[in-house]
């Protein structure tokens, strides 16, 4: 027999980690793991993750949840984009659309045909996003590709609350044999050589387990506060520290997008769900007091506040091992990025894949640890330069004040990995990506191209069509776009028809 063999896992906290970890180990594993989630209802969440970004579907696919049946138990409305306003220059704005942009020939992306053709206008390179054209309008419809052409579909996320989701979960998970404690941990008992033993409820009860899996936020009970493991922090690169979220009434029309709107100290963010409207202000405690960022959220909703606003405090960077001993940090007690791109429940996601890819099955080997902590770390990494790309690449107009937020962020030195894309893409139109990387070119492109940065050339190759041709391609892929849009349901009218 096996003394080693993985079988009790322990989650310590629930909220949308835990019962995310729980739903896929228990969907995977089936009978092979006895997994005990401990929380308490009486602890808060954080509940900044009401915006995802497209892998969420596939989460979802895994799990054998049906979309409509999310949409309707969550409140939630799909997601085309996010809309960012004010961070190039004051009153301009541009989107993140998701899904593909025109057209690549060949071996050569479709931007770099854009650029020969028309850089000169960056706006009208938005004009071959069907993502951003169905979002521009309210309009949404679930298509894989347009329909006689050989363009792509929509690509889709979502809006949702994030406590129904949570509680939906739960109710999956419990239907599979998770077994719920509720209860606060008192003391962790720890084995001779460090891994964890077990955790003793204020109740008195003793939880064993082979593997413990911390999903206690910012609080990090098991990773943090017993194992010792530190935290690698990124403030000098992403100075906000702070935020204030309230929810509001719903306001009209019901948008397919988020919006990102950057104010003086920081950036507000709007989510938009069937029932009500997220908000949060996330910013700068030293460029800002907290009164005086209260203030400003409230005076910028676009209906009657529902709550009063929830201060949260956060250090932005990654816990330096995510997986130590038979300990995994999962959620924020592994890290924290604002939520700029929506990625804070994606980070939940991967994490829970990329355990169940290197689980320990006959014991914990450390081969698979320190390569789950290098995967982990790079992608912490990879995402936080595109977070950073927002700060630093932004034209709002400023004092020159060093104490002025945006001026600090054009000014600081950035991390030598996201200066080299940066240079890459302004002399060259590339865009240099890392295997694995969760944002696309696309991606990268709008960011830049909003935010000002244009290419002083574009690839040669774009030069074997002449202008002619060029410019009838260009006019057919936005006819074709035009017309698929036209066609569509509204984005509230696709709901209801759910």
């Amino acid at each position: 027999m096996n003394k080693n063999k993985i079988k009790d896992i322990v989650i310590v906290g629930g909220g949308t980690s835990g019962w995310m970890t729980a739903a896929m180990l228990i969907k995977l594993f089936k009978a092979q793991l006895n997994i005990t989630l401990i929380e308490s209802e009486s602890i808060g969440t954080i509940g900044v993750g009401e915006a995802t970004i497209p892998p969420l579907q596939i989460f979802n696919s895994v799990l054998g949840i049906n979309e409509a049946d999310f949409i309707k138990q969550t409140q939630a409305s799909f997601k085309l984009g996010i809309q960012f306003e004010n961070w190039g220059k004051d009153k301009d704005s541009y989107m993140h659309a998701f899904g593909h942009i025109g057209k690549d020939i060949g071996y050569t992306q479709f931007h770099h045909y854009w650029l020969k053709s028309s850089p000169q206008n960056a706006h009208s390179f938005w004009g071959y996003s069907l993502n951003y054209q169905a979002a521009a309008e309210n309009k949404f419809a679930p298509i894989d590709t347009i329909k006689g052409s050989p363009l792509a579909g929509i690509t889709h996320a979502y809006h949702f609350d994030a406590s129904l989701y949570a509680q939906m979960l739960r109710q999956y998970s419990e239907n599979l044999s998770v077994k719920r404690l509720e209860g606060f941990i008192s003391s962790v008992q720890l084995k001779q050589e460090g891994d964890i033993r077990s955790v003793t409820l204020k109740d008195g009860q003793v939880i064993n387990g082979d593997l413990f899996i911390d999903c206690s936020g910012f609080a990090a009970l098991l990773i943090g506060q017993q194992l010792n493991v530190g935290y690698e922090n990124w403030q000098h690169w992403l100075p906000c520290d702070s935020a204030y979220a309230v929810p509001c009434e719903r306001s009209e029309p019901l948008v397919p997008y988020t919006r990102s709107i950057a104010h003086k100290a920081g950036w507000q963010w709007r989510i938009p769900l069937q029932h009500r409207t997220g908000n949060g202000l996330v910013y700068s405690s030293q460029h800002i007091t907290d009164d005086e960022a209260k203030s400003l959220l409230l005076s910028n909703l676009d209906g009657k506040p529902l709550a009063e606003p929830k201060k949260i405090s956060f250090t932005t960077g990654r816990r330096e091992k995510q997986w130590h001993k038979n300990c995994v940090a999962i959620g924020l007690s592994s890290g924290f990025l604002e939520p700029l791109e929506s990625t804070s429940l994606h980070l939940v996601q991967s994490a829970i894949i990329r355990l169940t890819k290197f689980f320990p099955h006959q014991g914990i080997q450390q081969s698979s640890v320190d390569e789950y902590n290098r995967q982990s770390k790079l992608e912490f990494e990879q995402i936080r330069d595109f977070i950073i790309l927002h700060y630093h690449v932004n034209q709002r107009s400023s004092s020159s004040n060093k104490t002025d937020l945006w001026q600090q962020c054009r000014d600081m030195p950035i991390p030598a990995s996201l200066q080299q894309k940066i240079d890459c893409f302004r002399t060259t139109g590339a865009v240099t990506r890392y295997q694995d990387e969760l944002f696309t070119e696309a991606a990268w492109i709008q960011v830049l191209l909003g935010q000002g940065v244009t290419p002083k050339d574009y690839n040669p190759l774009a030069n074997n069509i002449n202008q002619s041709d060029l410019t009838e391609f260009l006019s057919n892929v936005k006819q074709i776009i035009s017309g698929a849009v036209t066609n569509m349901p509204t984005h509230n009218d696709y709901i209801q028809r759910l």
